[in-house]
């Protein structure tokens, strides 16, 4: 269970009543400059508080479930594992505007065996699913692989769109930023990592 979750669990009695939330949602409506009374804004609040609970549901998710099944019958398979081009979306913690992107994940399966390749994306969703930084959430991703899978290597590449860029501040749409997090042969190993880099690029180049 990642730490995220553990502290949420701890303070589970003090959060708030959906109640509450939608009153606070009613607050920042006002705030606006707008009515939270007129007829299209009555029902928002509770719309809102519904969307949270899906845009956030990585706060109730626990990578470690999802990486919990391993198949060891691979027929002795122990190469490169890619999952290229993973959607996600998440929330950026210091302004709660979305960014978007995309999720490369790879790994060298250790004797225990392979996991769903679903679980993996599984894990982007988990994490991308909170109040994030997008250099936190790549090393969360390869630091959960690691715990729950212990691989020779894993290597975690994201790269995004973040609207705190292009929608407010410096107002620079289309600009994307990349990161990268390695371990073990992806990080000790050069080629490795090269093979990695060019795998992704020919997904890229399709």
């Amino acid at each position: 269970m990642d730490d995220v979750v553990k502290s949420l669990l701890n303070r589970a009695k003090a959060r708030p009543s959906r109640e509450e939330a939608e009153a606070a949602v009613r607050t920042l409506i006002a705030y606006t400059g707008d009515d939270p009374d007129r007829e299209g804004l009555l029902d928002t609040p509770s719309r809102v508080v519904k969307a949270y609970d899906e845009l956030y549901s990585g706060y109730r998710a626990d990578a470690a479930e999802a990486l919990a099944r391993v198949f060891e019958d691979v027929h002795g398979y122990d190469d490169l594992v890619l999952v290229r081009d993973i959607p996600f979306a998440s929330h950026c913690e210091h302004h709660m505007v979305p960014f978007t992107g995309l999720a490369q994940i790879a790994y060298y399966p250790s004797a225990d065996g392979v996991v769903g390749l679903s679980k993996l994306a599984r894990v982007i969703d988990i994490f991308a699913r909170r109040l994030q930084t997008q250099e936190a959430m790549t090393a969360q991703i390869l630091d959960a692989i690691e715990q729950n899978l212990r691989p020779r290597g894993c290597a975690v590449m994201i790269e995004a769109e973040h609207m705190c860029m292009s929608m407010r501040g410096v107002g620079k749409h289309g600009t994307s930023t990349l990161t990268t997090q390695f371990s073990g042969l992806f990080k000790t190993d050069p080629a490795a990592q090269m093979r990695f880099f060019t795998l992704v690029r020919q997904g890229a180049s399709r």
